[in-house]
């Protein structure tokens, strides 16, 4: 089987990360989406399937904000964190979804971090 694009090769990747990476109640998932444009992050408890925070670069607060877009990125990872901390999670699991871990995918890791989530 060939792979014929770059997004085809990414979900490929993504699966194979998938199936080592898997969030509990204790430690969730947070996954990272990242389009040409825009960046979207999730707290998620895989063993109840449900989101427990989210944040993106879509929000109102986020959204007229100058700079890089790995400065929105990082923007994003603080915020995702204040609202995991909120929800009562400390600790995550990371699923980088594919992407390579440096840009905005490192940047929303380290304003994550920034914000008191341990990973």
């Amino acid at each position: 089987m060939n792979i014929t694009t770059r997004g085809e090769a990414r979900r490929k990747r993504h699966v194979r990360i998938r199936l080592n990476v898997s969030g509990t109640g204790d430690r969730p998932r947070l996954a990272v989406y990242r389009s040409l444009k825009q960046i979207y992050a999730q707290v998620i408890d895989d063993s109840s399937g449900r989101t427990l925070a989210s944040a993106s670069s879509l929000e109102a607060s986020l959204r007229g904000r100058d700079g890089s877009k790995s400065d929105r990125a990082r923007a994003v990872g603080s915020l995702l964190g204040e609202r995991a901390r909120a929800a009562g999670v400390d600790s995550v699991v990371f699923d980088r979804a594919g992407f390579r871990f440096h840009g905005r995918v490192k940047s929303l890791a380290e304003g994550a971090r920034e914000a008191g989530l341990q990973f």
